[in-house]
């Protein structure tokens, strides 16, 4: 058995002697959070995935957020200077479109609580979006309408839902990183829906199987590397797709929150930013007899086994390699429950 992986869990990230955009054939990068936040490149993207592309990596878009259509999100990173064709894209609102259609006659009139990405994905599909309860929908769809989505949409999606209409949602991500911090996602909006009817969406969006077939659908990926900041919708969702991930700690996800990671949540491999994607990836070496090591850092848990420490120099996303390994092979499949405030606070964080 793998020395990483217990009962199908992994207890340390992996290492790469070759680049990541050199192992893999396709890289699948979620947006926000990873490859821009409220719109704005974030530090060090458009270089690192110019150097995967020119290396020969296929990027693809791979977005929770059904607000836009594929067209404005490639128009949008074409402008960040990350080229990118709409077919490059790949949103929620198609993964959830793609489930609709399986599931209702072409044609059939469909309820839209969000953007117009979704009603362009449902059009694709053959659907008819309409607008009100009242309009005979045979299935109500909700996905992200932006910071200003009325809240008399969220009562049409109610009203519709009560009489018993199928109800699909793209995704239930409760935040969204912005300049300003975190925001409600769509998932926020799902549960005042769910709050007013007792009812439950079906759900497309990462990390549930739909949206990984849509993208493998879309891309044709062969050897595809997930690449997210989110351990519950990026890392999930290529754990549960039996692929292999990055996570870059530039969105929602923290150092703390990754060493508590159950082993759902425990990304192949780690990194600061999208830099680690055309780089190689250290090896974390050692045991918990001994300590994990990573580059200069070493991790353990201390002597009297309620917290993990570090010990050593040089860079510090090396440390935390070193302190995943501690954490999540002590953790189990449970995830860890050590004080680790000390250790990141060595590292810096």
């Amino acid at each position: 058995m793998d020395q990483r992986q217990w009962d199908g869990g992994r207890t340390r990230p992996s290492g790469s002697a070759v680049a990541l955009s050199e192992a893999y054939d396709t890289a699948l990068l979620d947006l926000d959070g990873v490859v821009y936040a409220g719109g704005e490149a974030i530090s060090h993207a458009v270089e690192a995935l110019g150097v995967a592309r020119d290396g020969g990596m296929h990027l693809a878009y791979v977005t929770n957020n059904a607000l836009r259509t594929p067209d404005a999100v490639a128009a949008h990173l074409t402008e960040l200077g990350v080229p990118a064709r709409a077919e490059d894209v790949i949103t929620s609102a198609q993964a959830v479109a793609r489930l609709v259609s399986d599931q209702v006659p072409q044609g059939s009139r469909v309820l839209v609580i969000g953007g117009e990405g979704l009603r362009v994905a449902l059009r694709e599909r053959g659907l008819v979006p309409v607008e009100s309860a009242d309009d005979e929908p045979v299935a109500v769809v909700q996905g992200y309408g932006g910071p200003d989505l009325p809240w008399s949409r969220f009562a049409e999606a109610s009203y519709a839902v009560a009489r018993g209409v199928p109800w699909f949602a793209s995704n239930t991500d409760l935040t969204i990183p912005s300049p300003r911090g975190i925001a409600p996602g769509n998932g926020a909006a799902v549960e005042v829906v769910r709050i007013a009817t007792g009812a439950d969406p079906q759900v497309a969006g990462k990390p549930l199987p739909p949206m990984h077939r849509e993208t493998i659908l879309r891309t044709g990926a062969r050897k595809p590397l997930v690449v997210g900041d989110r351990l519950d919708t990026d890392i999930e969702g290529a754990f549960n797709g039996g692929v292999d991930s990055l996570l870059v700690l530039t969105g929602v996800t923290d150092p703390a929150q990754l060493l508590a990671a159950v082993p759902e949540h425990r990304p192949t491999y780690v990194d600061r930013d999208l830099r680690g994607l055309p780089a190689g990836q250290p090896d974390v070496t050692g045991s918990a007899e001994n300590g994990f090591v990573c580059g200069g850092w070493t991790a353990s848990t201390s002597e009297s086994g309620d917290a993990l420490v570090v010990d050593g120099d040089g860079d510090a996303v090396d440390g935390l390699r070193a302190l995943c390994a501690a954490a999540w092979t002590h953790g189990g499949a449970e995830g860890c429950g050590l004080e680790a405030g000390k250790a990141l606070a060595r590292l810096g964080w």
